[in-house]
């Protein structure tokens, strides 16, 4: 049995949607503040080989709910995706990212402990490394988040660490660059309330008669003035995420792993691709850069490659293609 927290939310549930065509049975712990339970009830409803044992709705804040929610099934192991993660957010009121994405974590670790669970999958981010000192970005860069989004999760890598000094809870952390794509059945998808994701937003302002996007800034040190990210498409992504799991069910000790494609692609190469993907013409306004915008964000993933053996597959338009479908399936008028 295996623990999906956030298993309501975008990655989570893609994660979730993967352990279950693997035949694994699972349990989703969320609290659906930004997670949806049109989700959970779909995925409940596949034919697939696993299933889902149970869906609880709960709060990591509260130490009482996450123990009693372990309390009920022997689990070999747990995800771990409940968080916050909207940078802007988290610079106008950390209070809540600290207690959200810290307390809470502390808690399902403290109760991990107490019933004996040993292994975690953590959603981590390269936010954690903050302004790139170089690129491709290795794991042995520095780590100076510029946000409170970062620093929590920074915060909580240590706390891992400790953990697994203390008590033997070993983690295997995945640092995210930029995720994007959907399942390829549109069982699932990118669905926040509030989007502040590039190919999404580029996406969503199709269909919405007379909508301009914005690029912020195009005067970067890049190919085309634009910024440069490292997109890795939603499949590699949980690919690797079974990988994580794998390399701890043989013993692997706690350790962190970038995940990204060591490939960048400009704000302007993403729209284009987006062009080609749907067979529209994107208007776009160049708008000041925000700061604390780097220029470039690429991982150097050679240490996901050689210990987890994993190998990100999807081009960037896939990756979109997978997204626009989604969108077209839910959310177009």
């Amino acid at each position: 049995m295996i623990l999906v927290t956030g298993g309501a939310g975008y990655i989570g549930s893609n994660l979730a949607l993967r352990l279950l065509e693997l035949g694994h049975n699972i349990v989703i712990f969320d609290n659906l503040s930004t997670g949806h339970i049109e989700i959970i009830n779909k995925l409940k409803n596949l034919d697939l080989k696993g299933k889902i044992v149970d869906f609880i709705k709960g709060d990591l804040k509260n130490l009482q709910e996450i123990e009693s929610a372990l309390s009920k099934y022997k689990f070999e192991a747990i995800f771990h995706f409940a968080a916050f993660s909207i940078v802007s957010e988290s610079a106008k009121n950390p209070s809540i990212y600290w207690e959200n994405n810290f307390l809470g974590t502390k808690n399902l670790l403290d109760a991990m402990k107490k019933f004996n669970i040993n292994k975690i999958v953590f959603s981590s981010t390269a936010a954690t490394y903050g302004e790139p000192n170089y690129v491709p970005i290795d794991e042995n860069h520095p780590q100076r988040p510029i946000n409170a989004y970062g620093n929590t999760k920074l915060a909580l890598e240590f706390l891992m660490d400790d953990y697994s000094k203390a008590y033997g809870i070993r983690s295997a952390r995945l640092r995210y660059f930029n995720v994007i794509g959907a399942d390829k059945f549109q069982r699932t998808g990118e669905w926040h309330e509030t989007e502040t994701h590039l190919v999404p937003n580029i996406l969503k302002s199709l269909n919405t008669k007379g909508k301009t996007f914005n690029i912020f800034g195009n005067t970067y040190n890049t190919k085309d003035g634009t910024c440069v990210r490292d997109y890795i498409v939603m499949d590699d992504l949980i690919n690797a995420h079974i990988k994580a799991l794998e390399y701890l069910n043989n013993g692997g000790k706690t350790d962190f792993f970038n995940l990204g494609t060591k490939e960048g692609n400009s704000v302007l190469e993403v729209i284009q691709t987006a062009e080609e993907v749907t067979g529209q013409k994107i208007s776009y306004e160049i708008k000041e850069k925000r700061e604390g915008d780097p220029a470039i964000l690429i991982a150097d993933n050679k240490k996901a490659k050689e210990i987890l053996n994993w190998q990100p597959e999807k081009t960037l338009k896939e990756g979109i293609e997978s997204a626009y479908n989604w969108e077209k399936a839910n959310f177009y008028k």
